[in-house]
């Protein structure tokens, strides 16, 4: 029964395949964005000082989602391999290994939010209101970040092994309950007294404790293809490098999107600070048009993985030919709205009127780039599946420090705040012609490896 549920990966048809184990994740993603969304939206209420202090924490959330999506990521990718190659020992080692590392990293970044978060906002703003918000919001999301990491491993697992829906329904589960809570702990509802920001950030780990939890019980009852085993959650450093090999690109990706957004906030706030309250509003924003290529993402990966381990090239292609163009889809709907709509969107987060001036065009200039991005994202994600990962770490690095920083600095001074938003599309067109040249590579290795 397990070998027939886990032979769904090599030969049930691609596109239906790619369809049932993408959509769940796609939908639990848009899920993701939307309670990421409705935290702002909550903490607009509070007061755009509230919102700015959010938004500028989001450097250091980003490095924490890095650690944490990259380690599953690896893990999973792993485990796809090794039971792709019917090695069960090997697969089984993947799992426990992943989860030691996951809780590892959270006890890591524990330490991160309770000695770096008060020097970080320092360094940012000499806004004592911003300040106190987002050291607080900071302190309470990294110090409980082990439940963050839990969730990342164990949905992955479930992932791993086609089963999407139960993934869904953990991350379901967990942005539920974000939801409800915020309005309860942001304003003080009931017994429970008023907490503004740092009731966000409490809404917020409540959320990833309840999704880890769920997860965690779905492994150990749904999925016979692997054994977690608590008494097997060794440092097998074989297995941490291959996780690492393989889940080190998304890592490093993410700490160069961090350090990204902590220097675009610095070039922005140089301008004004409600300039850094709209690039943080247009974060959370793009995520429900970058969600769902997210989830289509995790969705492919086990395919790609399973297929490169089967030895089944044509499959392994089908997948990705499909994923590309899924997702370029949904980034020009993504960028027709942005285009249409800019001053509704932006409204959500009681945008006051220098944001809407400064917001409507930043929006309208800055989704140029979304259709270049879907094919980014997935062919990222490729050369990861197929033991290529630096591909997509020159190619992150290129978009994001080598060109969209230095480009905005330039921008901003030669024309203002306005031109800033250009360097979003000149960085994406580059990052394009990069992975598109790394993609003819990593097809050419592929074939000569099946050759």
């Amino acid at each position: 029964m397990s070998e027939n549920k886990n032979d769904v990966m090599g030969t049930m048809p691609v596109g239906k395949l790619l369809f049932t184990t993408a959509v769940p994740m796609m939908i639990s993603m848009l899920v993701q964005a939307c309670y990421n969304i409705v935290d702002s939206l909550f903490v607009s209420r509070v007061s755009e000082q509230a919102l700015n202090a959010v938004s500028l924490a989001f450097p250091l959330q980003t490095l924490m989602i890095g650690f944490g999506i990259g380690t599953a990521v690896g893990t999973n990718a792993l485990m796809s391999r090794y039971l792709g190659a019917k090695d069960q020992e090997n697969a089984d080692r993947a799992a426990n290994t992943g989860i030691l590392l996951s809780l590892l990293t959270g006890l890591l970044f524990a330490v991160i939010g309770l000695t770096c978060s008060g020097w970080f906002f320092n360094v940012l703003t000499d806004n004592e209101v911003i300040r106190n918000y987002g050291r607080q919001y900071c302190m309470i999301c990294l110090s409980f970040s082990v439940g963050f990491f839990l969730q990342s491993t164990f949905e992955r697992m479930l992932t791993a092994t086609g089963r999407s829906k139960l993934a869904m329904v953990c991350q379901l589960s967990g942005a539920i309950t974000n939801i409800v809570l915020d309005p309860v702990f942001i304003f003080g509802l009931g017994p429970v007294p008023k907490m503004e920001v740092a009731g966000a950030a409490v809404a917020t780990v409540i959320g990833q404790w309840v999704a880890a939890g769920l997860a965690m019980i779905l492994v150990l009852k749904k999925v016979p293809e692997i054994h977690p085993d608590l008494k097997k959650l060794k440092f097998h450093v074989p297995t941490v490098r291959a996780i690492y090999r393989i889940g080190i690109p998304s890592i490093v990706m993410q700490c160069i999107s961090s350090v990204m957004n902590f220097g675009m906030n610095m070039i922005l706030i140089s301008f004004t600070e409600t300039a850094t309250a709209v690039f943080g509003v247009y974060y959370k924003l793009q995520s429900f048009i970058f969600m769902p290529v997210f989830g289509l993402n995790t969705g492919m990966i086990p395919i790609i993985s399973y297929n490169y381990g089967a030895r089944k090239p044509d499959r392994l292609w089908a997948t990705v030919k499909i994923a590309i163009m899924t997702a370029v889809g949904i980034m020009i709907a993504g960028t027709i709205v942005f285009l249409a709509i800019p001053g509704l969107l932006l409204s959500i987060f009681n945008a006051s009127d220098t944001m809407l001036s400064i917001g409507i065009k930043a929006l309208r200039i800055i989704s140029i780039h979304f259709p270049l991005a879907g094919f980014c994202i997935i062919a990222g994600s490729v050369f990861q599946s197929v033991g290529e990962p630096n591909h997509s770490v020159i190619c992150s690095l290129c978009r994001q420090l080598v060109v969209l920083l230095p480009g905005a600095w330039i921008l901003g001074k030669l024309g203002g705040l306005d031109a800033v938003w250009f360097s979003f599309p000149l960085a994406e067109l580059v990052s394009l012609l990069l992975s598109v040249i790394f993609m003819i590579k990593t097809v050419k290795s592929v074939r000569k490896q099946f050759a």
